[in-house]
């Protein structure tokens, strides 16, 4: 078990780290991209515009510099302007007039004509950009001037400072998100494992606890987190486990020391028959202590059956519409066959305001059982009483209320908080014939129906159980 769950915690320290930087990755690579695709546009803008100020340089070298007297003068002039601007890669400017003829060119001569295309574009929106492949740009403008009319001029140049740049900026982006990587994986990997720290001790303090230990519990439950959440869950899964375990050692216990009582007692008398012989009335007497021993056997077994059927699951056990005072009209008949000495009187409530009778939903043996076991023990623990018990049904609002008083020796308040306890015999009745599981039983029987039960007694004064099951439908 532990080795499985050390697999599978490290899946989950693997999967954890993964996952973070599969995150972190995709964050790192959605801003690189940003990065160079903002840095390229403002890049491409600002060559525009230095293509932009470069046709406007040169078609004012052409218009100033064809206003002078003779062509030395003109070039003189242009030689003097070009010490105040740099030359692009590639660049090549030409100046066309209202015939779409070459009337000035500057920089490189390729000899590629400009589409008329473009010339016509030009002059019907004032300016145009073209993008051409691997950082090359052509733009047109459109000149005006008031005495010579209007010209376009196109400027193409490529920017090879861009290219550059922008293959620096890719190895720069490639390698800031590689060595991220790495130590993103390296730094998820880690706190991964530092998350899942505490469930390693967990699992560690689980695996030392065993069925001998239950008292113990895991030390990560004083905390807000899902760990300590997940810690105290299992705490109280530890205290039902520590509880079950106590009552069915308890309860193992108990029962092994009732039942050899009656197996005693029936060894002892077969092996005295035996060691010689016997008249007849003598084996007769021997027969009916082993009979007695025998039906006390019987009905002990019985009872534990029924604590056990009583503990079932709830949704196992077959529930109908009973009747209590059809009940305990059953139970009645019943213990007065057993106990013809008895005396008991019953007494009937009126429905409640609804008009609903006394019916509630349940397993009727079981119901049966619960109250004859409260009648039982009323007429055991009462037989030198001269007052009768008294049964009462009623209903007091949602609920159907059975009441048994008697007036018998009652018990100490000690007692009576052990009365649910298993095979417990409170002091004043150790002599009066019995298991101590009538009680026990009949609480469970009370928790299976939704029910509730309580002892009231006093030393001298008698007993009154109070049984008390919800209405069918309520």
């Amino acid at each position: 078990m532990s080795s499985l769950l050390t697999i599978r915690s490290v899946t989950i320290r693997t999967r954890l780290a993964l996952q973070f930087a599969a995150i972190l990755a995709v964050t790192l690579l959605l801003f690189s991209l940003v990065i160079y695709f903002f840095t390229y546009q403002s890049r491409r803008n600002s060559f525009t515009d230095s293509l932009f100020a470069r046709a406007r340089i040169v078609a004012h070298v052409y218009l100033d510099g064809t206003n002078r007297g003779d062509e030395a003068s003109r070039a003189s002039y242009r030689r003097y302007l070009r010490q105040f601007y740099r030359t692009l890669p590639a660049e090549e400017v030409r100046v066309y007039d209202a015939r779409n003829q070459v009337v000035f060119r500057e920089g490189q001569q390729t000899g590629v004509p400009v589409p008329a295309s473009l010339l016509s574009k030009v002059r019907q929106t004032g300016s145009l950009v073209n993008l051409g492949s691997d950082h090359a740009q052509t733009v047109g403008m459109l000149y005006r001037d008031a005495r010579r009319g209007d010209f376009v001029v196109v400027a193409s140049s490529v920017d090879a400072d861009s290219q550059v740049e922008q293959r620096t900026l890719r190895k720069i982006l490639a390698g800031g998100l590689l060595i991220s990587f790495g130590i993103v994986g390296i730094g998820g990997w880690f706190f991964a494992g530092q998350a899942l720290r505490p469930m390693q001790r967990i699992v560690q303090e689980v695996d030392t606890i065993t069925a001998f230990d239950l008292h113990r519990r895991l030390s990560q439950a004083d905390g807000q987190d899902e760990v300590s959440h997940l810690a105290q869950r299992f705490n109280s899964l530890l205290d039902r486990l520590e509880t079950a375990f106590a009552g069915q050692r308890t309860f193992v216990r108990d029962a092994s020391h009732e039942l050899r009582t009656p197996l005693t007692v029936l060894t002892g008398e077969l092996e005295v028959a035996l060691l010689q012989e016997r008249s007849p009335s003598e084996y007769r007497r021997v027969l009916q202590s082993t009979l007695d021993a025998a039906r006390m056997l019987t009905a002990l077994t019985n009872g534990l059956l029924q604590i056990a059927r009583a503990s079932d699951d709830p949704s196992q056990v077959p529930l109908a519409m009973v009747r209590l005072d059809e009940l305990l009209l059953q139970a009645h008949e019943e213990v007065l066959r057993r106990q013809p000495t008895c005396r008991i009187d019953l007494e009937f409530g009126e429905p409640n305001s609804q008009g609903v009778a006394f019916g509630v939903m349940g397993n009727e043996p079981l119901l049966l059982s619960a109250a004859l076991n409260v009648l039982e023990n009323a007429c055991k623990f009462s037989k030198d009483s001269q007052q009768p018990i008294m049964a009462i049904v009623t209903c007091l609002g949602r609920h159907v209320q059975l009441q048994i008083r008697d007036q018998g020796v009652g018990m100490s308040e000690a007692d009576r908080q052990q009365v649910f306890v298993p095979f417990f015999r409170a002091e004043m009745v150790r002599n009066v014939p019995g298991h101590g599981i009538g009680l026990p039983l009949t609480a469970k029987i009370m928790a299976l129906h939704g029910g509730s039960i309580r002892v009231d007694s006093e030393l001298g004064m008698g007993t009154q159980v109070t049984l008390q099951l919800p209405l069918a439908g309520a």
